[in-house]
C-alpha cells in the first residue's frame, strides 16, 4: 500500500461526504486506502459513511479525541508506506496525494510534505509556516510581520515559487509524512487536544535530521481557511496549546522572553483599539492576556 489517507470528522457530514468524492475523483495511479476517524459526531457522518462508502475504514471513537490523538488511532489501521493526514473541510483540485507521496519517496531525507492551500475562490491560503514559534516569531508579530515580510518575501505562508520549498512545518490540513519516522520520533503527543499538535511533531522530526517541504504542484482548497473570528473558547483552546508547545520545546528563560514579547504585542493592539473605540477588540485582546 502506497498510503493511507487518514480523516479526522467531528460533525461535518457535508464536509466529509465532499472530500472523500474529490479523493476518489483525483486520486490515481497509486494504491491508497481512506480511514476515517470519527470524534464521537452526533450529525448522522456514521450512517453517511455506512451508507455511501462502505469500503471505507471507518473507526468510530466513543469520545471527541481531539486531533493528534484520533489520528494516532487511525495510524493504528494504517497499512500505508506514507499517511496522508487530510481535513475533513478540504478539496482536492489534482492528483495531490500522487504529487506528495512520490515527493517523499524520491528523497529519504524529507520527513513531511504539503501541498498549496486555496479558498472556495481560489486564492492562495496560509499553506504553512516558515518558522517554528520562538522569540524570532514574537518579534515578527511585534513588528507587524515586517520581518517575515523582510525574509520570506511573499512566500511567507503559501508558495508561489513553483519549486519545493524548504518550511518550518505543514499545517495540518493536508500532512504527507513518512509512516517510518513515527517510529522514530513518535506520533502525535496526546497532550495536545487541538492546535499546535502538528507543529510539535514538526519540531520533533525537523530535530531527528529530516526536512519538511511544500510542494506547489499539488493543489488543495481548505475550506477553514478563512479569516479567524473572535470565538472566545477556541481562542482558549489555542492559547493553551501555544503555551504547553513553548513548555516542551523552549527553556523557561526563553519562555519568559516569549511570554513578554507576546503580552507587549497584545498591549499595543489594545492600545490601538482603544484610540479607534472598538470595545469588542478590547474586551477580546484583554481575555488573551488573562489567558495566556
Amino acid at each position: 500500500m502506497d498510503v493511507s489517507i487518514i480523516i479526522v470528522n467531528y460533525n461535518t457530514k457535508d464536509l466529509l461526504k465532499q472530500c472523500i468524492e474529490s479523493v476518489l475523483a483525483k486520486t490515481h495511479d497509486i494504491e491508497y486506502e481512506i480511514i476515517v476517524v470519527d470524534n464521537a459526531s452526533f450529525d448522522g457522518s456514521q450512517q453517511m459513511i455506512k451508507d455511501i462508502f462502505p469500503k471505507i475504514t471507518f473507526i468510530e471513537s466513543p469520545e471527541n479525541l481531539g486531533f493528534g490523538r484520533a489520528n494516532n488511532l487511525g495510524f493504528d489501521y494504517a497499512k500505508g508506506r506514507n499517511f496522508f493526514l487530510l481535513n475533513s473541510d478540504t478539496i482536492l483540485l489534482n492528483n495531490a496525494v500522487k504529487i506528495l507521496s512520490d515527493y517523499l519517496d524520491k528523497d529519504s531525507q524529507v520527513g513531511i510534505c504539503g501541498g498549496n492551500l486555496y479558498n472556495e475562490k481560489g486564492d492562495p491560503v496560509l499553506s504553512f509556516v516558515r518558522c517554528f514559534p520562538s522569540i524570532f516569531s514574537e518579534l515578527n508579530k511585534l513588528f507587524g510581520c515586517v520581518l517575515f515580510k523582510f525574509l520570506y518575501g511573499k512566500n511567507c505562508n503559501f508558495n508561489h515559487t513553483n519549486k519545493p520549498l524548504k518550511v518550518a512545518y505543514i499545517i495540518g490540513a493536508d500532512i504527507m509524512l513518512r509512516a517510518s519516522i513515527l517510529s522514530t520520533v513518535g506520533r502525535f503527543d496526546p497532550d495536545f487536544f487541538m492546535f499546535y499538535e502538528e507543529t510539535e511533531l514538526s519540531y520533533r522530526i525537523k530535530k531527528s535530521g529530516l526536512s519538511i517541504f511544500s510542494v506547489p504542484d499539488a493543489h488543495i482548497i481548505h475550506l477553514g481557511s478563512q479569516s479567524f473570528t473572535n470565538n472566545i473558547k477556541k481562542t482558549k483552546l489555542m492559547l493553551d496549546s501555544s503555551n504547553l508547545y513553548y513548555k516542551k520545546t523552549l527553556n523557561i528563560f526563553v519562555r519568559n522572553i516569549v511570554r513578554i514579547l507576546f503580552i507587549l504585542n497584545i498591549r499595543s493592539r489594545i492600545y490601538w483599539f482603544k484610540l479607534s473605540g472598538n470595545t469588542n477588540k478590547i474586551n477580546y485582546y484583554n481575555f488573551i492576556i488573562q489567558n495566556f
